[in-house]
């Protein structure tokens, strides 16, 4: 592409040297912005004018200041599943397309939820911790209290899209009974299906959140759903941080009201509070679920193909879902 007809460029996350180089291959990356809430501050100097497309995550968003600011920007990729906080409805207004990574990381996510489900139930972390503090003195059965184990157990999927499917696939394996509460019922699988998230919170042992949080669903996790889910229970969140109350689940796991909880993802990241870092029944993990090298090369040929169809006049290949018809219509958003 000659270097005039190039598109410029501005990242909002931090990227890997491969994956910055493969972007730089589809255009000129003319700034980035360190900020995980970007405001038109955060614009680098003498770019405002020249930026047409942003690639940065969901979690990070795109807010209408943002793109009122970006007189040229007619396409926003957002590098994994989510887009909770772009604005949808002023993207529309101001003619700009949003793509997202669709089930791109799918099979590596439900990987990780597996593994702090485990973690969770089987007291990994405390039982790790335990050993290095140097107090395995002797052989006591039942050191943490007593473990379910997972053979036999209700798992509650919340959300049964792309990573609630492949998770549904991986625990399978484990001889439990799984459920889900979806937006519909799905005819392609034979598990037990619940019309809200407290039916199935009642009914399931685990409940591992795999939903796409939007305005819609924020705290769809809170203090009444771990309630139900009792004493013995434990929840997963490997969605967005917003669709757990992190306030609720520290009470819950104080108050014993459920058994522990595994989170991949929080409410603000970074996570700089404390509240949850003194909770020994609670697993963290820096949301890293898509973190694996095959999510990040699919995320990154899916960012770069958006980009060339877009670029070449064609319809983007992963529009967000409210956008798709928009996307492949004739009055979809053109370069500027």
């Amino acid at each position: 592409m000659p270097a005039s007809a190039r598109p410029a460029l501005l990242t909002g996350f931090h990227f890997t040297k491969p994956t910055l180089a493969a972007f730089s291959e589809r255009g000129d990356i003319v700034g980035h912005m360190d900020s995980p809430t970007p405001t038109v501050a955060d614009i680098p100097p003498g770019t405002a004018d020249r930026v047409q497309a942003i690639v940065s995550t969901g979690s990070v968003g795109l807010s209408d200041a943002m793109m009122a600011a970006l007189p040229r920007l007619s396409l926003f990729c957002c590098y994994g599943t989510g887009y909770e906080r772009v604005d949808l409805e002023a993207a529309r207004r101001r003619g700009i397309m949003v793509t997202h990574g669709a089930d791109a990381n799918a099979p590596d996510v439900a990987e990780l939820a597996v593994g702090i489900l485990l973690a969770s139930t089987r007291r990994l972390v405390r039982a790790d911790k335990m050993i290095r503090r140097g107090e395995w003195k002797q052989r006591i059965p039942n050191r943490f209290g007593a473990i379910a184990g997972l053979t036999g157990g209700k798992v509650g999927i919340l959300g049964l899209g792309a990573i609630g499917l492949e998770f549904a696939k991986r625990i399978k394996g484990f001889g439990v009974e799984i459920g889900y509460c979806n937006r519909n019922r799905r005819g392609d699988v034979g598990f037990k299906y619940f019309p809200d998230v407290m039916q199935l919170a009642t009914w399931c042992d685990y409940l591992i959140v795999c939903l796409r949080s939007d305005a819609s669903n924020r705290h769809i996790i809170n203090a009444d759903v771990l309630k139900a889910l009792g004493p013995r229970g434990h929840v997963v969140n490997i969605s967005r941080g917003w669709a757990v109350d992190e306030k609720a689940v520290a009470d819950a796991l104080r108050n014993d009201i459920i058994e522990g909880a595994a989170l991949d993802v929080f409410d603000e990241e970074p996570y700089t509070g404390t509240e949850l870092l003194e909770l020994d029944k609670l697993v963290m993990t820096p949301h890293f679920g898509g973190g694996t090298e095959h999510a990040q090369r699919r995320m990154t040929e899916l960012v770069c193909r958006n980009l060339d169809s877009h670029f070449a006049g064609r319809p983007v290949v992963s529009p967000v879902p409210e956008l798709r018809d928009w996307a492949n219509s004739p009055d979809a958003p053109r370069p500027r």
